[in-house]
């Protein structure tokens, strides 16, 4: 059985080589990594590493596991708002606009949280455009400060003439219209960190934690 400090190796090897279009065999890295939970803190380490395409690959499958399984996630969710943030590949910002509205977040946290994303959705890049807004559009279901945020960004999107943009205009509209409709408003920052959630929206996940949580 390999040593614990040849764990983060035997992971890194599957996520170097080819260029940006490759993924390398992070299929395989899925693999292990959903078979052995334990190895999610060797990828976090490798979204540190010099290589920045095994950087890009680990952040990669750091958001498809929070899809699946976010509480995996959430121990190391400050990787994602420190320095990454500002990578240069858009395609690891990205990756981190998919990623941030599936975990939960300090009041603190939050305040880097959207301040990221607000700028995401500034660049030219236009799926990190797109991804930047459809993430805010999920954290406004819990912070009412967001909507007018969100719908100037939809606006924006419906007058920019990208087909891909107006697409995602009209599924954050139809997303913000379908959660008025079921009567259930956002609270704001601070009533949503300090109350617990209504037994009406149980079923939805808090993205905000409570005072000293973790």
């Amino acid at each position: 059985m390999p040593s614990r400090h040849a764990r983060p190796d035997s992971l890194r090897r599957l996520l170097a080589g080819g260029d940006r279009r490759s993924i390398a065999r992070s299929n395989e890295a899925l693999a292990l990594l959903r078979a052995d939970p334990a190895r999610i803190a060797d990828l976090v380490n490798l979204a540190e590493d010099s290589d920045w395409l095994v950087v890009m690959r680990a952040v990669d499958l750091l958001d498809k596991l929070a899809h699946e399984h976010p509480e995996w996630i959430q121990p190391h969710r400050k990787l994602f708002i420190g320095p990454l943030a500002d990578h240069p590949s858009w395609e690891i910002r990205l990756q981190i606009a998919r990623a941030l509205p599936l975990l939960r977040w300090t009041r603190a946290e939050w305040q880097r949280v959207t301040s990221i994303l607000l700028g995401y959705a500034r660049q030219p890049q236009k799926f990190v455009k797109a991804w930047s807004a459809d993430s805010l559009s999920q954290l406004a279901a819990d912070d009412a400060s967001l909507i007018p945020v969100v719908e100037a960004l939809i606006e924006d999107f419906e007058r920019s003439g990208s087909p891909a943009l107006v697409s995602r205009a009209r599924q954050i509209r139809h997303r913000l219209r379908a959660r008025a409709a079921c009567g259930n408003p956002p609270t704001t920052q601070a009533a949503a960190v300090n109350a617990a959630p209504p037994a009406a929206t149980a079923s939805r996940p808090r993205r905000l934690l409570a005072n000293g949580r973790t």
